[in-house]
This record gives C-alpha cells, sequence and structure tokens, in this order.
C-alpha cells in the first residue's frame, strides 16, 4: 500500500477536482445546469451530488482499487462498495450542504476521509465557494491550501481569557429539533452564526470565526460522512471534537448514525462545555 503522504497527494487533487465539478454547477456554467432535485430520505439530492460523487469514487478506485480499502459514500453506502470488511475505508460526502447549495448561500464542501479501523487518518475538506481546502494525517497537524500553494493552520494555544458568554457558536442553519434549540438557549453564548455544511461549519472555527459547534441528534443523526473528515481536520489543528461525555467519536462501526450530543470546538474550555451541555439536557429531561 503507498505511503500516507502519497495517498494524501492523491487524495487533495481528488478533491479540487470535485470541488470544481460543484462549482460550475453552482455556477451555472455546464451544459443543462439544471439541478433537477431529488430527495432521499428527505434529503435533497442533485446531478451535481450524483456527479461529484462519481467522480471522487472513480478517482480513488483507479488509484487505490478494491484489495485495501472500501468506500463508504452519501450517494453509495447501500452498494457493495460499502460491504467490505478492510479496515482501511474511504469515508466520502461528495456535497455535504446540499440544501445550502440548492439556495446559493455558498455553505456547501467536499469530505474524503480515510479511516483505518474506526478512526480517521487522513481527511481532507473542500470549501469550494472559498477556494480553501482543508488537510490532515494523524499526527502531522492541519493545513490549509489555496491555489497558490498550502500553509500550516494551527488554533492558537495562548490562554483565552474569554468568558464561555463571549463565545460564537456556529449552529445547523435547517437540522433542528426542540431538545437543540433548548440546550442552545440555555447555554451563555453571546453570538449564533447560522453555517450551512459540517465542513464549513469547522472552517468557521479554524478561521477563528466561531468557537463552538453542537449537535444534536434528534429523529436522524449525521452520518459518518458529515463528521469523520472535519473531526480529524479540527483535532490535528488543536481543537476538539468529541461526545458529550468526552467519547472519542467512532466510525465504520455498521451504524452510519453519529447519536447523541456531538461538541466541536477551539479546543479552549472544551471539557466545561461538554459537562455544561450534558447538564442542561438532564434538566430538559427533568422538566
Amino acid at each position: 500500500m503507498k505511503d500516507l503522504q502519497e495517498i494524501l497527494a492523491i487524495a487533495r487533487d481528488v478533491g479540487w477536482g470535485a470541488a470544481d465539478i460543484l462549482r460550475s454547477y453552482y455556477h451555472g456554467t455546464v451544459p443543462d445546469s439544471n439541478l433537477a432535485v431529488q430527495y432521499k430520505q428527505n434529503e435533497p439530492v442533485t446531478v451535481a451530488d450524483i456527479a461529484a460523487s462519481q467522480y471522487i469514487l472513480d478517482r480513488l478506485q483507479t488509484a487505490f482499487g478494491h484489495e485495501n480499502f472500501a468506500y463508504i459514500s452519501e450517494e453509495t453506502y447501500q452498494s457493495p462498495l460499502s460491504q467490505d470488511n478492510s479496515k482501511w475505508v474511504w469515508i466520502i460526502d461528495p456535497l455535504d450542504g446540499t440544501r445550502g447549495f440548492i439556495e446559493q448561500t455558498g455553505d456547501y464542501a467536499v469530505h474524503i476521509a480515510l479511516v483505518k479501523e474506526t478512526r480517521p487518518v487522513l481527511a481532507v475538506v473542500v470549501v469550494p465557494e472559498s477556494e480553501k481546502l482543508y488537510f490532515a494525517t494523524i499526527g502531522k497537524g492541519t493545513f490549509v491550501e489555496t491555489r497558490n500553494g498550502a500553509v500550516p493552520l494551527q488554533l492558537s494555544f495562548t490562554p483565552d481569557t474569554r468568558q464561555i458568554a463571549d463565545f460564537t457558536v456556529v449552529v445547523s442553519c435547517s437540522h433542528r429539533n426542540q431538545r437543540l434549540d433548548y440546550l442552545l438557549q440555555n447555554l451563555p453564548f453571546a453570538h449564533q452564526k447560522a453555517v450551512g455544511s459540517v465542513g464549513c461549519k469547522i472552517a468557521t472555527i479554524l478561521e477563528q470565526q466561531a468557537d463552538v459547534y453542537i449537535s444534536l441528534s434528534g429523529k436522524s443523526a449525521p452520518k459518518d460522512w458529515d463528521i469523520a473528515a472535519p473531526e480529524l481536520i479540527l483535532n490535528e489543528a488543536g481543537g476538539k471534537f468529541t461526545h458529550f461525555d468526552g467519547g472519542v467519536l467512532q466510525y465504520n462501526t455498521g451504524d452510519i448514525n453519529q447519536w447523541g450530543g456531538l461538541l466541536a470546538s477551539n479546543g479552549h474550555a472544551h471539557d466545561l462545555l461538554c459537562q455544561e451541555a450534558a447538564r442542561i439536557l438532564e434538566q430538559w429531561g427533568n422538566d
């Protein structure tokens, strides 16, 4: 098998290629760029999702084949591609934030993660409209790449003297439920910033435009492909992304759903935020 850095170079190139495909649909520069929106399990799917998915899978399978790797994609996770018991699994979201893509908010991203057994070891997140690609490998840090090159991206480790009340929380534009609203109302954040796409939310933390992101499952939950790539990129930059109890996220477990409460932060007061979130949810249960 290729070295992880060689694999990363290919994944980065694939990420840029997928971003170019999505932008061509987003900006209407391809023939017949009508998105022809359909719905799968109440989530929108467009021809752009399918085109980017096919491109990513074709490129990765041409480069790496099936011998050592399985593939789990939002568009193909129930197909034979994902039925392999390989310990190396590509987890792919070709278009994270389809609603933002359709509504032309700019909040959409490409996620590509390589998971070894249950944990990501390589990740690429591309935000096409900002023309930035974030990438990381386990233990090697996070980088942000533009068309002109890549530079390390490290969240500050200098003491943050702000109180939690001064933090900005980035929230979903559409995936909300009563428990999450209750939680956000009772956490003392000064500011909320609505952003679509988990990849874009984590990018706002990396770019120091927000401090915290909270996911709380209801009838549905975020999927492995929503979380795996952004999680590694945030962690390798010095942030944290855990369950409310501090537990490490697991992928490729046989259940694609990430149930429960998840909290991502720039690392400052992460444990305290998790404890507060758990305490407030316990109050909800007792009300």
